[in-house]
């Protein structure tokens, strides 16, 4: 299987321009403009995903019009989807068991994956990430991130 400049091009900028779109939808909700207290919430993500957009458009038609031959051969499809699939699981599991936990069980799988057996390295590595992201977002910054369905039925 192969795939050609012009597809890859194509499925890259729908799939950001749905993803700008979903911005200038939820920031809809928000409102946009201003109010007597200023500006509304959801205007700087509003202008934000309309700039998504407009440049996901952008490069549909620059792929478009500019299109090249084979892209990708087979080979290098597998290896871009060892990437992203376990990326795409990593970002999919975050609303169920956390952030903490998904980017700890992430690294341990990357590194075991790349390091081949190295169990320690990677666990040890798991949890630093979790615990430096805690120790940075949580303590820090005093900035919450996704706990999951797991956090809150564990009372986190």
């Amino acid at each position: 299987m192969m795939v050609s400049g012009r597809s890859l091009e194509a499925g890259t900028a729908l799939l950001t321009g749905a993803f700008g779109a979903a911005v200038v939808i939820s920031s809809l909700e928000n409102g946009i403009g201003w109010s007597a207290a200023g500006v509304d919430a959801g205007t700087f993500p509003f202008v934000v995903g309309l700039i998504i957009v407009s440049g996901s458009v952008f490069n549909l038609l620059q792929g478009w019009l500019h299109a090249r031959d084979i892209l990708l051969q087979s080979n290098e499809l597998k290896r871009v989807g060892m990437l992203f699939i376990p990326a795409a699981i990593y970002v999919g599991v975050i609303p169920l068991i956390g952030i903490y936990l998904a980017s700890a069980a992430y690294v341990f799988g990357a590194l075991v994956q790349h390091r081949r057996g190295a169990f320690i390295f990677s666990g040890l590595a798991a949890i630093a990430t979790a615990l430096a992201l805690y120790l940075i977002f949580e303590l820090t910054f005093q900035i919450s991130l996704p706990r999951g369905l797991l956090g809150n039925a564990l009372g986190f």
